[in-house]
């Protein structure tokens, strides 16, 4: 039952009596950091608004730590959910709607209060300080899980913190703001060796199950369980959890099995060893549960336990705006991206250097579990309004050097990973859903979206079949727009040697990437040129309008959109969540979606803005930027359904794998889909004939007709 985990010493390779040591020293040092923060509470010296920042703080820790010994106690079992739904609302309400602007959590409160203050250093002390707060923020899953440990070194930086400004005080005035920063870059570097295994643990070792047990063990029936995990939960949970109680066993079991077949089906199409691996990672959003409670229950029927980890909420395991792994209702979309560089903070080159040792150290020691890892299963949700962020000067942002051992780091670690996970032999599957907030017709989207996910994968097999081989006899395809849009593309493709053997597209129908269905290839950088355009597009949570990307040679020499007046806040927003802050990426995919049903289902209910990439790649012509779909796997062989070898899988980039694979992948692949009505034509184009694939919005190829049956119907 929930309550009884206890995560203090992991799986660090001790022996029992050292975990019995480190426990008891970790329960004295959590009682004594304890005391002193409920001191803290009551105490002023550091004068306003100092005080009220530390008071908050340990407001927060003090109910952290009620929470936490709960947990280890088992607890929660005796709290009514009233007192629990409470207890989530009071833990969050500080940084939601219109408190968040007057919270320290965000960056423009802090330096408005501390500069009306006088305090020296204000904008940077600032900084740190809503930097700290944040930090104590991201351990409310700790505490509800009971992870004392981690809890316990958090807990002893902000007293250290306070006890720096406590002492200038007693002399007149502050810290200098470098003093406080190297405070938070010492406890960063020097946790690296605890914080990092913990969070690899979490990835890969099933008995880390304090996730699975809620959805294996609690009544799914009641409102109960939403509260249970720690995360955030508002009517749009509560709502779904509801609506998927009212779905018949047969209904849950259709969705579950949709999802896990998908990824069964994905090792056995790549012909990748499935029957070697022993954990599989399911990702999903709060109030699913009854459908990943079967995805559970299928996936050991295959032989693999599931692990099931949350998002990263510390700033050292990359929180965010984009949630990797389990989570609940999002508190405040502009609360995440504030946040999102607060990393530049403390990284230097050592730092890396050292978050790196320790990253290789912790799947060392784990290298079966990781060995033994399948990937991920992904369950999406959909809904939200579309988000644009306000810009804020007062917010971290990477300097040059900051963004470039950023950017470093990932490409080092992602390497690290794929030695350990091995890309050729993991695999993964991807399925969305909405959820209630995405207004009165949720029901009817709902029902029409397990419509779209189920639809008869082998006649678009056939159908996208046609679309393969005439493109396999094109040299480059051209792209146009229309209505608007004025997309000007020409994409070079990788010639085929034996036409009998070899192919250029993949025929994608609905295994790993559902729902189908796509026909794709990377294309050949040299030669690929022009503007892609795109009105209004909805790219990992962040909405862009009238989206401009110049390719030349297949990488992105320019770029521009229209979401802010300044020219420079359009630049930055598009090279820090497009371009991952690389300077340019090449595209990585180029792609015909046919899902014209889909594409009806968004405009029936006037969703497009609102349906996932998922979906949305899949109703128009798609365009990835950054890495290829066959990223880290470009050499294993891939066939369709014919037998024919898709012999794309990389581009003049990611071919520079074997001599420095840094320079050859980028972290990223994010699609950029045009709706079909505003496409004039996609037209493959050889040395002797050209041949239209869509004109004027409609498929037009000979034997794809069936396709233009939804839209006609719209």
């Amino acid at each position: 039952m929930v309550g009884d985990h206890d995560n203090n010493c992991g799986d660090r390779g001790v022996t029992e009596e050292e975990m019995t040591t480190d426990n008891m020293m970790i329960d004295e040092r959590y009682r004594l950091v304890t005391e002193r923060i409920g001191e803290i509470e009551q105490e002023d010296e550091v004068g306003k608004p100092l005080a009220s920042f530390f008071h908050v703080c340990a407001r927060l820790l003090m109910t952290l730590s009620g929470i936490l010994d709960r947990a280890c106690s088992g607890g929660i079992r005796d709290v009514p959910t009233g007192d629990l739904a409470k207890e989530n609302k009071s833990l969050y309400e500080d940084i939601t709607e219109d408190n968040y602007r007057t919270s320290f959590a965000d960056p423009d409160h802090a330096v408005h209060e501390f500069e009306k203050a006088g305090i020296p250093e204000a904008g940077k002390i600032a900084q740190y300080m809503s930097f700290l707060y944040t930090e104590l923020r991201g351990l409310i899953p700790y505490a509800y899980e009971g992870r004392r440990e981690i809890f316990t070194l958090f807990a002893e930086l902000f007293v250290e913190v306070y006890t720096m400004f406590r002492l200038s005080a007693a002399d007149g005035g502050v810290p200098d703001a470098e003093s406080v920063r190297s405070a938070i870059y010492w406890f960063e570097r020097d946790n690296c060796d605890i914080i990092v295994p913990d969070s690899i643990a979490d990835k890969i070792d099933p008995s880390n199950d304090f996730l699975r047990r809620i959805v294996c063990e609690e009544d799914l029936s009641s409102e109960r369980f939403l509260y249970l995990s720690g995360e955030y939960v508002t009517e749009n949970e509560i709502k779904t959890a509801a609506f998927i109680n009212t779905l018949t066993e047969e209904e849950i079991a259709r969705m579950a099995d949709t999802f896990t077949e998908g990824f069964r089906v994905g090792f056995i199409k790549a012909n990748k060893p499935i029957e070697r691996k022993t954990s599989v990672n399911i990702r999903y959003s709060l109030g699913f549960e009854r459908v990943i409670r079967k995805a559970v229950e299928n996936f050991e029927k295959m032989n693999l336990a599931s692990v099931i980890y949350r998002a990263g909420t510390l700033s050292l395991m990359g929180s965010g705006v984009n949630r990797i792994g389990f989570y609940g209702a999002v508190p405040n979309r502009q609360y995440d991206y504030d946040h999102k560089d607060d990393a530049a903070i403390y990284l230097d080159a050592d730092f890396v250097t050292r978050k790196l040792e320790v990253l290789t150290q912790g799947y060392e020691s784990r290298k079966e579990l990781a060995n033994g890892h399948a990937g991920p299963a992904v369950m999406e949700v959909f809904g939200e309004d579309p988000f644009t962020p306000e810009v804020k000067d007062s917010a971290v942002h990477h300097t040059d050097r900051t963004r470039k051992l950023s950017v470093d780091y990932s490409a080092k670690a992602s390497s690290i990973v794929n030695k350990y996970i091995k890309g050729e032999e993991r695999s993964f599957t991807i399925i969305s859903f909405p959820v209630p907030v995405i207004g009165r017709d949720f029901e009817k989207i709902f029902s029409e979206t397990v419509k779209v996910n189920t639809l008869d994968a082998s006649k678009y097999e056939t159908i996208q079949q046609k679309i393969i081989d005439a493109l396999d006899k094109a040299d480059h395809v051209e792209i146009r727009g229309c209505n608007g849009n004025d997309t000007d593309l020409r994409i070079n493709l990788w010639p085929v040697n034996d036409a009998s053997k070899e192919t250029k597209f993949e025929n994608c129908v609905a295994d790993v990437n559902i729902p189908v269905g796509e026909v794709f290839t990377s294309p050949r950088l040299a030669g690929t040129n022009g503007l892609l355009n795109v009105s209004r597009v909805f790219l990992k949570g962040l909405l862009y309008k009238d989206l401009r990307i110049t390719f030349t040679d297949g990488m992105i020499t320019d770029y521009s959109c229209a979401n802010y007046d300044n020219e420079e806040d359009n630049r930055r927003f598009i090279k820090e969540n497009l371009l991952s802050d690389h300077d340019t990426i090449p595209i990585g995919e180029f792609a015909i979606g046919t899902n014209t049903t889909a594409y009806r289902m968004g405009r029936m209910f006037d969703i497009e803005g609102r349906l996932p990439i998922l979906i949305g790649e899949k109703t128009g012509p798609h365009f990835a930027v950054g890495d290829t779909c066959y990223s880290h796997e470009e050499d294993v062989k891939v066939y369709n359904p014919d037998g024919k070898e898709i012999i794309a899988r990389q581009n003049e980039v990611s071919a520079k794998r074997t001599e420095n694979e840094k320079e050859a992948y980028f972290q990223c692949h994010t699609d950029i889909t045009i709706p079909y009505d505003e496409i004039g034509y996609i037209r493959g184009v050889s040395e002797n004939e050209s041949f239209d694939i869509i004109k004027n919005g409609r498929f037009v190829l000979p034997g794809t007709e069936e396709l233009n049956i939804p839209l006609d119907d719209m």
